[in-house]
């Protein structure tokens, strides 16, 4: 009998466990939602959305207000670039990504920013929060005060990384995009560091995730975000010509998925088209989401580096000086046709060859230029311009600065 009654607890525990497993499988990347916004800095308004104030997890977003406080803080006198930052125990043992910070350590000011910006780091966006704040519960309540000041109504922050916190850190497409809109304006300096492809750390290379500022020209920022409960998060910027947009993308299935439909996006916002093939060739392993169950409340602290990744995707390539130009056309979607018509040419020289649409003015004309990046030396790119030129395909080389 007692064996009977251990045995129907047991199973009463699980089943409770799955239920509330199940609240939170709800928001999973599998079921949730892709949300997102697009607001024309020009104009002042959204100009188009689809769930742009759907409730959702911010992921690494949150780290945006993160560091417009922080640039507050420099600003007004608080806090500058050399200072050093205690890092606590809490901090240390963030779940990845992280700087992988010791308890009592410190970090300055700007390797804490550098860290934020590019790999998302969890344990320095914690440490700065204790900084200015005293802890992380009280600086996320300053993050959904300044929240509010700059109009983004429907956001709560909990923590200064976006780590999942139950369903209690909660933002939308059209508040992250008013996010970004506040850093350009307010920060235009400091933003201008939302564009780094990496930072050295500690003598080590540090690269980010945020690959379609490389691929779309004229992208540049703002910042990408991954946790299972919110899917793949992005926010970008877009300068072209002078016309800017911002535009946020909540819930993605994939990197790749999320990257596509920002280029997408912004395509059609900033010229017109409308394009039905992906916009970014990349030749790089896609990530796929992890299975639902992971994301079970109350998981044992083992698997806990497996519920969330930082900003997921895979680090953005280096790039060389030596790019090949198939082309210079009048659309983005021409433009990217031919990409993808020649890209496998191009690989079977260089499997590592990045495509990149890069737009250019000439006599007041919008052109698109076709090009291949990632080559090691001059010898690579001109043995893929070979190729192509034997397949009756116009190719140059060109050494970029």
């Amino acid at each position: 009998m007692q064996a009977f009654r251990a045995g129907r607890g047991v199973r009463n525990f699980l089943a409770a466990l799955f239920a509330a497993g199940s609240i939170v499988l709800g928001a999973g990347p599998a079921l949730a939602e892709t949300s997102w916004a697009v607001f024309d800095v020009d104009s002042g308004v959204f100009v188009g959305e689809d769930g742009g104030s759907r409730i959702q997890p911010p992921a690494s977003l949150a780290k945006m207000m993160t560091l417009y406080i922080t640039f507050e803080a420099i600003r007004d006198g608080r806090l500058r670039w050399g200072d050093r930052i205690t890092v606590s125990r809490n901090a240390s043992i963030k779940i990845p990504t992280k700087l992988w910070v010791k308890p009592g350590d410190t970090i300055s000011v700007r390797e804490a920013v550098d860290g934020m910006i590019v790999i998302s780091a969890n344990d320095a966006a914690a440490a700065m929060g204790e900084h200015l704040a005293g802890s992380e519960a009280g600086f996320a309540r300053l993050m959904t005060q300044r929240a509010r000041q700059i109009g983004m109504k429907d956001t709560t922050f909990t923590n200064p990384s976006g780590l999942t916190d139950g369903l209690k850190q909660t933002t939308t497409a059209r508040d992250m995009a008013l996010l970004g809109l506040a850093l350009q304006r307010d920060f235009p300096k400091e933003y201008r560091l939302f564009a780094q492809p990496s930072f050295v750390f500690r003598g080590k290379l540090r690269k980010g995730h945020n690959n379609l500022m490389y691929r779309y020209g004229g992208v540049d920022g703002i910042k990408t975000g991954y946790t299972d409960a919110a899917g793949y998060n992005l926010a970008s910027s877009l300068n072209l010509n002078g016309h800017r947009l911002i535009g946020v993308v909540l819930g993605g299935k994939t990197a790749r998925a999320r990257d596509n439909q920002m280029a997408a996006l912004l395509t059609r916002f900033s010229t017109g088209e409308s394009v039905g093939v992906p916009l970014v060739a990349m030749n790089v392993p896609v990530p796929t989401p992890r299975p639902q169950v992971e994301i079970a409340m109350h998981m044992p602290r083992m698997h806990m580096p497996e519920i969330e990744q930082g900003d997921g995707g895979f680090p953005v390539p280096s790039l060389t000086g030596w790019q090949i130009q198939v082309a210079a056309l009048p659309s983005r979607g021409a433009a990217q046709a031919l990409l993808d018509k020649v890209g496998a040419l191009v690989r079977t020289v260089h499997t590592g060859a990045l495509a990149q649409i890069e737009p250019t003015t000439r006599s007041g004309r919008t052109l698109y230029r076709a090009r291949f990046d990632g080559f090691e030396d001059q010898a690579a790119a001109t043995r893929a311009c070979a190729v192509l030129k034997s397949n009756r395909h116009d190719c140059i080389t060109i050494e970029v600065p």
